[in-house]
């Protein structure tokens, strides 16, 4: 049974920063790409930022582009989101999710796992 658990959300300010981790059980994590994506309330999930297996090969949505870094370590099953220099439509629910094989993607039809979310909240 995989398991997906995150943490880190809370309240910031405008231009602070928070880092979320996600914490992955069940099956071997290092084999996976992982992913951060968003929602809002009527809004779909959207793409946040992704890593392929190993850490080498990440990139981003253009929206976070340059303020968001994804990472991982393989050691403790567990990938990260810094967020920096944050803004108001940074708010919503962020998930972490792992995909069916190794390289990176932006689609959540290519996620089989994810986990129950971390709300974070920007006010202005």
């Amino acid at each position: 049974q995989v398991q997906l658990v995150e943490s880190g959300g809370g309240l910031v300010q405008a231009g602070g920063s928070l880092r979320l981790s996600c914490a992955a059980s069940g099956r071997t994590f290092s084999a996976y790409a992982m992913a951060w994506f968003r929602q809002v309330p009527g809004k779909e999930r959207e793409f946040v930022a992704t890593v392929n297996w190993n850490g080498g090969i990440r990139y981003s949505a253009k929206s976070v582009e340059g303020r968001f870094t994804i990472s991982r370590d393989n050691a403790k099953n567990t990938v990260y989101l810094q967020m920096n220099s944050m803004k108001p439509e940074d708010t919503g629910v962020y998930y972490c999710a792992e995909r069916i094989q190794s390289t990176s993607g932006s689609s959540t039809e290519e996620y089989v796992y994810w986990g129950q979310g971390t709300l974070v909240t920007v006010s202005s």
